[in-house]
């Protein structure tokens, strides 16, 4: 099912894991997650998605990216934060109750969660298979994920594949969004893309 579903706008939710301090200057190509996570925050902004952003650790690991905490500070929609220690989101008792409250009335065999963050195989990883093992349909934003090393990133996107994730791009997830050349927002998603390809 997970497979053949295109995002509903109702029924998504943007999920941006812990991209913080030094560790983001580590990871395998950052300035593309960071960019092409910025565009995800305008995407959800655009067509109403709420956004909920975590962060590991603050104190020890420092604070979100600045561009994408200045974005997510100004979204219109709904959106929330969420301090946790866990190192998957689902470890942390507020997470649930934040997705619940964020996307009132959507079950958890209906929600689609976007995932942005790193590191792929640590945070992300244990946070994707735990919203796969509770029925939610997990996207990942395959430019949009990273970790320390190429190879760590790629088995745990494999993995998290294998456990019924689907493997997307932010280009998609606006085009699922919006759905026709006739929505409101076409234009504006059009030039977002237009402002050039991601590197």
């Amino acid at each position: 099912m997970a497979f053949t579903e295109l995002l509903d706008v109702r029924r998504s939710v943007l999920l941006v894991i812990d991209l913080q301090g030094k560790l983001m200057e580590m990871v395998y190509r950052p300035q593309l997650v960071v960019e092409a996570t910025l565009r995800l925050l305008h995407l959800a902004d655009m067509f109403e998605v709420p956004v909920v952003l975590t962060e590991q650790y603050p104190q020890g690991l420092g604070p979100t990216h600045a561009r994408v905490l200045e974005t997510f500070n100004a979204l219109e929609t709904r959106h929330k934060y969420l301090d946790k220690l866990a190192f998957g989101c689902c470890g942390d008792a507020g997470f649930e109750p934040a997705l619940a409250e964020i996307l009132p009335g959507v079950e958890p065999a209906r929600r689609q969660v976007v995932v942005a963050g790193i590191e792929t195989h640590v945070c992300v990883m244990q946070t994707v298979l735990p919203l796969l093992s509770a029925g939610n349909n997990v996207h990942l934003v395959w430019e949009a994920v990273s970790g320390r090393g190429e190879e760590y990133r790629k088995w745990a996107m494999k993995r998290m594949l294998q456990a019924g994730a689907v493997v997307t791009n932010h280009e998609s997830v606006g085009f699922e969004w919006a759905r026709t050349k006739e929505h409101p927002k076409f234009k504006e998603m059009s030039n977002l893309y237009k402002a050039g390809q991601l590197q």
